[in-house]
C-alpha cells in the first residue's frame, strides 16, 4: 500500500489579509532577532527567555511561583513553595530541555513530552485521556471536549495534516494549537502542551523560536488568548485564533530584540578587554561569579573614569539605548558589582573592588 502523503482531513480555517501581512512581517523580524541572538550576550538572553517561557506557561495554568523563583529552581536553588508547583516547574524544565530532540511532526514525541511534563502530577502522564473533560470559566462550562474514544483518531488526523499540509508553517502552528486545545487530548496539561507544541512547530521554520518566549506574551494577554479561542470555537474555524497568535508572535519578536549589544569591531573589543584588565584585573568577575560582557566592561570603565556620569551620558558614549544601559546598570547593582552613594541626581557611582 502506498504511503499517504496528502492530508485526508483538513481542519477548518481561513487566512485573513491581516494574517498574510503578518506572515511577511514576521519573516523579516525573524532574521533581525536571529542576529540579536548572535550578539555577545546571546547565551544569557536565551537563558532569560527560557525562564520567562516556563514561568508564563505555568502561570497561565495557575502556578503562583514568581519568575525569580522559577529562575532559582532552574539554577538548582532550594525555594519554599507548594510541592506541586515546584514539581510543575521541574517537569517543565526537563521537558524544554528535550526541545531539540523532539520532532514536532511526531505524535509519539508528543506523548513522550507529556509524560515528562506531567510526571508525578497525573496518573496517566504520557497517555491520552480515557474520560470526558471540559473547559470551565467563571460562568461555567466553556467547551466540552470530544469523547475520549475519538481522541486517538482525531490526533492522528491532526498530525497527518500538520506533516503533509502545504500551508505556511506559521499558519500550521496556529491551527494545530487551536485544534489541539479543542480536542483536549489529555486529562491535564493541555494548555502548556499546546503552547510548547506550537513553539516546536515554529522551530521548524527557524531554530530561534526555541528561545522566543511567546508564552510570556500570551500570559500578558491571557483574556485575549481565551477570547480568540472562544471566537474561533463560535465560528467553527480557527481564523480569529490565527490572527491573534500571529500578532503575538510579531509583537514578541519586536519586543525581545532589544538594542544590538555592540557595534564595535574586534580590534575595539580587544582594546576594551585590555584596558579593563589593567583597571580591574583579569579575575575581577570571579569575585561576583560572572563573566562581564563587552558593554558591561565599557560601562564599568566609564564609571571608573567619572563616578558622576549619568545613564544618558553612558548611552550616548557607547551607542546603545538608555533603557539598555539602565538594565545593565541594574544587573551590576543586583550582583553587587556597583553601588550608589548619595542622591540620584548628585550622587556618585562606587565600584566594589574589595
Amino acid at each position: 500500500m502506498a504511503k499517504k502523503t496528502e492530508p485526508t482531513y483538513t481542519p477548518p480555517f481561513t487566512v485573513s489579509a491581516e494574517a498574510i501581512n503578518l506572515i511577511a512581517e514576521i519573516s523579516r523580524q525573524v532574521e533581525r532577532y536571529a542576529i540579536r541572538l548572535e550578539q555577545e550576550d546571546g547565551l544569557r538572553l536565551r537563558k532569560a527567555n527560557r525562564i520567562k517561557t516556563i514561568h508564563s506557561s505555568l502561570a497561565i495554568e495557575g502556578n503562583t511561583l514568581s519568575e525569580d523563583e522559577v529562575g532559582d529552581i532552574i539554577n538548582g536553588k532550594t525555594i519554599v513553595a507548594p510541592l506541586r508547583q515546584i514539581q510543575e516547574v521541574k517537569n517543565a524544565i526537563k521537558t524544554y530541555e528535550l526541545y531539540s530532540t523532539l520532532d514536532a511532526f511526531s505524535e509519539k514525541d508528543l506523548l513522550k513530552a507529556h509524560g515528562v511534563m506531567m510526571q508525578a502530577l497525573v496518573d496517566d502522564a504520557g497517555c491520552y485521556r480515557r474520560g470526558g473533560v471540559g473547559v470551565f470559566g467563571e460562568r461555567g462550562l466553556v467547551h466540552l471536549a470530544p469523547p475520549a474514544d475519538r481522541v486517538p483518531l482525531l490526533m492522528s488526523d491532526l498530525f497527518h495534516w500538520l506533516k503533509y499540509s502545504k500551508d505556511h508553517l506559521l499558519i500550521r502552528s496556529c491551527v494545530f494549537h487551536f485544534e489541539f486545545e479543542f480536542i483536549h487530548p489529555f486529562i491535564d496539561g493541555n494548555g502548556r502542551m499546546g503552547r510548547l507544541w506550537q513553539s516546536l512547530i515554529l522551530g521548524k521554520l527557524h531554530p530561534l523560536f526555541e528561545h522566543l518566549p511567546v508564552e510570556n506574551m500570551i500570559y500578558a494577554n491571557q483574556q485575549a488568548y481565551y477570547d480568540a479561542i472562544a471566537a474561533s470555537s463560535n465560528m467553527g474555524q480557527s481564523g480569529p485564533f490565527i490572527d491573534f497568535m500571529l500578532n503575538e508572535i510579531h509583537k514578541t519578536l519586536k519586543d525581545h530584540q532589544g538594542e544590538p549589544i555592540s557595534n564595535t569591531n574586534q580590534e575595539t573589543i580587544s582594546t576594551i578587554d585590555e584596558e579593563f584588565g589593567i583597571r580591574f584585573g583579569d579575575k575581577f568577575g570571579i569575585k561576583f561569579g560572572i563573566k562581564f560582557g563587552i558593554n558591561e566592561k565599557r560601562i564599568l570603565l566609564l564609571l571608573h573614569a567619572d563616578p558622576s556620569v549619568t545613564a544618558q551620558d553612558i548611552a550616548e558614549q557607547i551607542g546603545i539605548s538608555l533603557r539598555g544601559v539602565e538594565k545593565q546598570i541594574k544587573r551590576l547593582r543586583d550582583l553587587g558589582v556597583i553601588s550608589r552613594q548619595g542622591s540620584r541626581k548628585s550622587g556618585l557611582w562606587v565600584i566594589n573592588k574589595e
